[in-house]
């Protein structure tokens, strides 16, 4: 249920500047830690600022997409829902230049496919990439606790499109004055997809959006579903809780509607600047990563080298323990 979820008591926000504001901290921290010694003019020179790194992040929300509409076997959509959710949660509080998009959007993807219970093993995930599909394979793995862990474990999503069945569910049973509901589908998804390409998951309840876009899609086809929300859907609410649900609904179309395209040359610019500025700790494909990686490996075999020796030692001193006694 989602007024129990992990997800409205932790990952629902009151507005947009308030994410905003977390993503201006998250930026402004990163600028502080790795640009300590340089001058305000070579920051901005330098570093992405947090209205750039949200444009990059967009930008691999729709390639995302793009990817799971193309995938093999087909992908149901409530696993694209939670993978673009985990993909915003995790952009709130970590950089774009601290981990690149691309690494974090294929591990969101591959976690969602797996809390969704839309089963596919590592191989058959890269397979549908392009390229170096071993080393794909080892980023997405590299970097799928590290997700968890910033999600904070909670990875339960509630997507919009189960209570937008459950509306057409009801649609049909009672108000039956509407001919054919199944013809307002088609335009209702069509908002649910564009929803998922805006913070609205951030922001507004599953029940709302789905039925903002049942009202969008009904406004389109000239359906008229004035009474079944006043008599059905809103009946027994005050006429302050109405107003604020239209006030809600009213912001989520908005939303929608507004969303701004992004062109092919700013998105080259700003890749090119995040290549420059990302953190080579965080880069599989960096000297520094790759330095650390083999440390932590050497570290990992030193202890287990000392277990193994010391329960050498135990067993040994046992087995002496036997052969002394009478």
């Amino acid at each position: 249920m989602f007024a129990t979820s992990s997800q409205l008591k932790h990952w629902m926000f009151n507005d947009e500047t308030d994410i905003q504001s977390l993503r201006h901290d998250t930026n402004q921290k990163f600028v502080e830690r790795h640009g300590a010694r340089m001058s305000e003019e070579q920051r901005r020179a330098h570093f992405l600022t947090s209205s750039e790194e949200r444009h990059l992040c967009r930008h691999f929300e729709y390639v995302l997409k793009e990817f799971c509409s193309r995938f093999h076997p087909p992908m149901p959509k409530y696993v694209l829902g939670t993978a673009l959710c985990y993909f915003k949660r995790f952009y709130i509080n970590c950089s774009a230049m601290d981990y690149h998009p691309r690494d974090i959007m294929l591990t969101c993807v591959y976690l969602a496919s797996k809390v969704e219970e839309f089963n596919v093993s590592i191989t058959q995930f890269v397979g549908n990439l392009k390229g170096d599909r071993e080393k794909f394979a080892n980023t997405i793995l590299t970097f799928e606790l590290l997700l968890m862990d910033k999600l904070n474990y909670h990875l339960l999503i509630h997507n919009p499109y189960r209570p937008m069945e459950g509306l057409f569910i009801d649609l049909k049973t009672r108000f039956r004055v509407l001919e054919n509901p199944e013809k307002l589908r088609k335009a209702a998804e069509e908002f649910l997809d564009k929803s998922l390409m805006t913070d609205v998951c951030l922001l507004f309840p599953p029940s709302q959006v789905a039925l903002t876009a049942v009202l969008v899609s009904a406004a389109k086809e000239k359906a008229n579903l004035d009474r079944y929300v006043a008599e059905t859907l809103l009946k027994g609410m005050s006429s302050e809780e109405i107003k604020k649900l239209q006030l809600q609904i009213k912001k989520l179309r908005h939303m929608v509607k507004s969303q701004e395209q992004i062109s092919r040359e700013q998105m080259t610019h700003l890749q090119r600047k995040l290549d420059t500025c990302r953190n080579p700790e965080n880069n599989p494909e960096s000297e520094v990563y790759k330095r650390k990686l083999q440390d932590m490996l050497e570290e990992d075999d030193e202890i287990q080298t000392k277990k193994r020796k010391k329960i050498s030692e135990e067993q040994r001193r046992r087995d002496e323990e036997l052969l002394s006694m009478p």
